[in-house]
């Protein structure tokens, strides 16, 4: 059997940093550490790596910019002459990352995955050779095209996740989570085991994706951009400390909501978020609430008054996938405010919207 020829980008992060008398960064040349501990390990696949170091960040440094650095490299690369694809990354902005890549890389023919590490190599607490080596497997085996992350939990699992379905890792466990607490599979010794939920696309359908999507992204043309506002809601929160009167104000807004859909959309004077929905159409904004499982559910009535005033609501995708989505929609897409809200709110790159699948089952192909 011939040997898999897999690329691998190193971008910094825990996975290719050191412990240095208690403050961990990223040193030059530390994630190849991986290589050479992979090649040496007994039950090593026959593989062989191309490496390269676009960025070598902490990822909660990384900005738009390191994206376009990111897609540049990825760019250059022959996608045909690879079996797959692994980007090494920090955990911190790991979720923005997979969802950007996500769409970015809608159109890619191999698998590309991303992996992280709890500790540096070094540490015989981490897992970063392990999802290394599992990511190995996932491509050795599957060959599905997409972006994916590849990362062992606490329970000694190896879970596979969709890149647009991928949630923060947690601050108080170290976890990362999914929609639904649905993750697309996990490995199981050695090979990827589907998790047959009708939220997730069957594997033949992410095989037979060939052409049918393009990526947004343009080599050589295209840029992503900062721009946008976040605001996370809380009680008490008062929207006048926004103001959007001056020169510099953002390109849109992405308002999160409290985990039934809701936000403090009746509350008195300044603490309104209907207030602060006009304040933002007066100032040519566009405001986006996010996530919102199904409008055609019963609604609390602060949500029912967003909806009747206007406001668009981004169901069925994670704050993350939204977050990025924006970001790649305000920075690549220039079109009127109806055609990016259609964009965003119907437009499906890679399955960041999160609808149960109907009629079959599959076994684990």
């Amino acid at each position: 059997m011939a040997a898999k020829q897999i690329a691998v980008l190193f971008t910094g992060g825990t996975i290719g940093s050191k412990n240095n008398n208690g403050k961990m960064s990223p040193q030059a040349g530390g994630a190849y550490t991986l290589i050479e501990s992979y090649t040496n390990a007994p039950d090593r696949r026959d593989v062989v790596f191309d490496t390269a170091q676009p960025l070598n960040v902490l990822s909660e440094n990384i900005v738009p910019d390191d994206w376009n650095t990111l897609m540049d490299a990825l760019g250059g690369l022959d996608k045909s002459a690879y079996d797959g694809i692994i980007v090494t990354h920090g955990s911190d902005t790991l979720a923005y990352s997979a969802a950007m890549l996500s769409y970015l890389c809608c159109d890619t023919p191999v698998p590309i995955v991303l992996v992280a590490a709890n500790y540096p190599l070094e540490d015989e607490r981490s897992n970063g050779a392990s999802n290394f080596a599992a990511a190995i497997d996932f491509i050795a085996g599957e060959s599905l095209p997409g972006v994916f992350v590849v990362y062992r939990n606490d329970r000694g699992e190896s879970i596979v996740y969709l890149g647009t379905r991928i949630t923060q890792c947690e601050s108080f466990t170290d976890q990362f989570g999914s929609p639904y607490s649905v993750p697309y599979g996990q490995m199981v010794e050695g090979r990827f085991v589907r998790n047959e939920h009708p939220y997730n696309p069957f594997t033949d359908e992410l095989r037979g994706r060939g052409g049918a999507f393009s990526s947004p992204w343009q080599q050589g043309k295209s840029r992503l951009e900062s721009g946008l506002l976040y605001i996370k809601p809380f009680s008490g929160i008062d929207y006048s400390y926004y103001d959007f009167s001056g020169a510099r104000k953002p390109k849109a807004v992405l308002h999160d909501l409290y985990h039934s859909g809701t936000a403090s959309a009746n509350a008195p004077g300044s603490h309104s978020l209907l207030r602060f929905a006009e304040y933002c159409g007066t100032h040519g904004v566009d405001l986006y609430l996010c996530p919102l499982k199904d409008s055609s559910e019963a609604l609390y009535a602060s949500s029912v008054s967003l909806i009747e005033a206007g406001v668009a609501f981004i169901e069925n995708m994670s704050i993350e996938a939204a977050l990025t989505k924006l970001t790649l929609t305000y920075s690549l897409l220039h079109a009127d405010k109806e055609e990016i809200r259609d964009f965003v709110l119907n437009t499906s790159l890679f399955y960041e919207h999160i609808v149960p699948k109907q009629g079959r089952s599959e076994d684990n192909k």
